[in-house]
């Protein structure tokens, strides 16, 4: 696929939020979720280096994950539903793969709500059930979130609630393939089918294989 195609497929949701968030500044619409699915392969500048703190409390770097394929999904423990939801998905899409092809990817949650999100905090809720076995939670600094979010290209801000000291936090809701060496594969929508994003992790897994 041409690299300047990617480019588009890739910068699309992030424009569609910038967009987003400007009208929710200037008007009290409320929020529309996006559905649909973008599928993208090849060459991107997606994803970098990074430094944050897992939820056992353990300083990690992007590195510590080299070996194995990442599931990368940037979100929030106190999500309402939006967060649960592509985590579940997650979660459904790697229990359709054989135990040798589930032990090459590791599920990785990135917060930025890191003012609420804690090393407890997330250690409480990668543990769930509905959620992918062996998630991991990640945490920092606003400046360590905001520098691994930036790297993903991820659009986030806090957003005020009617309840005094209350907050949500509006952001890209993506979930991003990156191979053993931390490079981009692919992207997962909000919304994406579990049996079309296990396809998708057999076929690059069967790619990786036969390289």
């Amino acid at each position: 696929m041409p690299r300047p195609l990617i480019w588009l497929l890739i910068a699309a949701p992030a424009v569609m939020m910038i967009a987003f968030f400007t009208l929710m500044l200037t008007a009290n619409n409320d929020p529309v979720e996006r559905r649909a699915g973008v599928r993208v392969s090849g060459e991107a500048d997606i994803g970098g280096p990074f430094t944050l703190v897992d939820h056992t409390g353990t300083t990690v770097t992007d590195a510590d994950f080299h070996g194995r394929a990442m599931l990368i999904y940037f979100g929030y423990t106190y999500c309402p539903d939006i967060c649960p939801f592509s985590l579940q998905i997650m979660g459904a899409a790697l229990d359709q793969l054989d135990p040798a092809e589930r032990a090459r990817i590791q599920p990785v949650l990135i917060t930025v709500d890191p003012q609420r999100d804690t090393v407890e905090q997330l250690a409480r809720y990668v543990t769930s059930p509905a959620f992918p076995d062996g998630l991991v939670g990640l945490t920092g600094t606003e400046e360590q979130i905001a520098e691994a979010a930036g790297a993903y290209r991820i659009v986030y801000r806090r957003a005020e609630t009617e309840e005094a000291g209350d907050y949500l936090m509006d952001h890209s809701s993506i979930v991003y393939l990156m191979d053993g060496e931390g490079e981009f594969v692919d992207i997962f929508t909000h919304g994406t089918d579990p049996q079309a994003m296990a396809a998708r992790l057999q076929d690059f897994l069967e790619e990786e294989g036969a390289s």
